[in-house]
């Protein structure tokens, strides 16, 4: 799929030339969307059909749904920069986001089908992506990348393990197969948020004169991504065990320090840059409540830790890197306009709204949330479409007149 050859005679529309252009703006769509079924779904205003029942749907969707279009868009534009090889685009481009497109909607309305149909239709995106990317960093002997590889493929897995348990009529959004998506996303904001929050703000702050840099990647770095991976696992297996709830606080606690090294006092002139600072900060927060939950559990519930993980670090984190990679790669400006301060606010605050009422403050709260999750997300598309299905823009060029004056 996507060969240099066919990109190199491609001309097809802009919505096509690049993998984030189509997969930002469905999974933009569809979280907007899937965020206002879930709440007609559970207030029993409108009765869904779906392949799972209404809070395993709702779970499958944000994660595997939302997580997989996010993760796809970012990928297929990362993945060339880091090979030297040309992207995927045109017809190539297009079938893959049909695959994204049909599993969305076998799980919607795959109520009564045979269950086996339902998860092979959905898992071949992610089995094709996973192929893709293969291909790609495989044929560069881009070795540094195999992990990004091998995250994809125990996604893929988590996903098939998620249908399995839905299958077997037990409670799909606590099963491996969950936690092991969600453990994926935080591992890979872990690892590629690690790189590119404090390259970015480097870059930014290079420009506004001497002061504190983000401190590089180090050992401490390693040994966190390290700790990371092993608590999730822990975490994954055995969710409700002490050994795992303490080493979840562990790297809690060294991810607040890894943060704490990036400068991110230094950013509040730059929403785009500083709301990567922002969503990172979920994810300390995430850990410590997971952690919480499993050493307390009469205490602490674990629903406010999944939100900070999950409303918090990868929802305001890929609109973070939505908005970045979108203006970058279309020639825009990247300064943050009131568009994405609008958006940057409403999910911060509905994830904060989220993990307010997972630790059992009233309804209301939850409801603000999703609020704001639908409003958020809803900015972003009417601000975004125009960006992602036109043409990138002409450089300017210089005026003839400015450099004799």
């Amino acid at each position: 799929m996507g060969t240099a050859t066919d990109l190199r005679g491609y001309q097809g529309p802009a919505f096509l030339s690049g993998g984030f252009r189509p997969f930002f703006l469905a999974g933009g769509i569809w979280s907007a969307l899937a965020m206002l079924l879930w709440i007609v779904a559970v207030t029993g205003m409108v009765p869904l059909d779906t392949a799972f029942d209404p809070v395993d749907w709702h779970v499958h969707e944000m994660v595997f749904g939302y997580g997989t279009a996010v993760l796809c868009g970012f990928l297929l534009t990362a993945v060339p920069n880091w090979t030297g090889r040309l992207p995927v685009a045109g017809k190539p481009l297009l079938l893959l986001l049909l695959l994204w497109v049909a599993g969305r909607v076998v799980v919607l309305f795959g109520g009564g089908w045979p269950w086996l149909i339902v998860a092979l239709v959905d898992l071949a995106f992610l089995a094709a992506l996973t192929a893709i990317l293969g291909r790609e960093i495989l044929s560069a002997k881009n070795r540094r990348n195999l992990p990004v590889l091998a995250l994809c493929t125990t996604f893929l897995l988590g996903n098939g393990w998620f249908h399995l348990a839905a299958a077997s009529g037990g409670a799909a959004y606590d099963s491996p197969g969950a936690r092991i998506g969600i453990a994926v996303l935080i591992t890979m904001i872990s690892l590629i948020g690690g790189r590119i929050v404090p390259s970015f703000t480097r870059n930014w702050l290079a420009k506004r004169g001497p002061g504190t840099l983000p401190t590089p990647f180090n050992r401490f770095d390693a040994a966190t991504l390290g700790l990371t991976i092993v608590s999730l696992g822990l975490w994954v297996a055995a969710p409700e065990a002490r050994l795992a709830g303490v080493a979840l606080a562990a790297s809690g606690a060294a991810h607040a320090v890894r943060f704490a090294r990036w400068a991110g006092w230094r950013c509040l002139g730059e929403p785009l840059v500083m709301v990567l600072h922002v969503a990172y900060a979920f994810l300390p927060m995430g850990f410590l409540l997971t952690g919480a939950a499993a050493l307390w559990p009469a205490d602490i519930s674990v629903a406010a830790g999944l939100h900070a993980w999950l409303a918090g670090g990868v929802g305001l984190m890929t609109l973070a890197v939505m908005t970045r990679a979108s203006l970058g790669h279309t020639g825009r400006e990247l300064h943050a306009r009131w568009a994405e301060t609008a958006i940057y606010l409403t999910v911060g605050l509905a994830a904060l709204a989220r993990i307010a009422a997972g630790l059992g403050a009233a309804d209301m709260w939850r409801d603000l949330a999703a609020t704001g999750w639908v409003a958020g997300f809803a900015i972003f598309v009417i601000a975004y479409a125009p960006i992602l299905t036109r043409p990138r823009l002409a450089p300017r060029r210089a005026n003839p007149a400015a450099r004799t004056a």
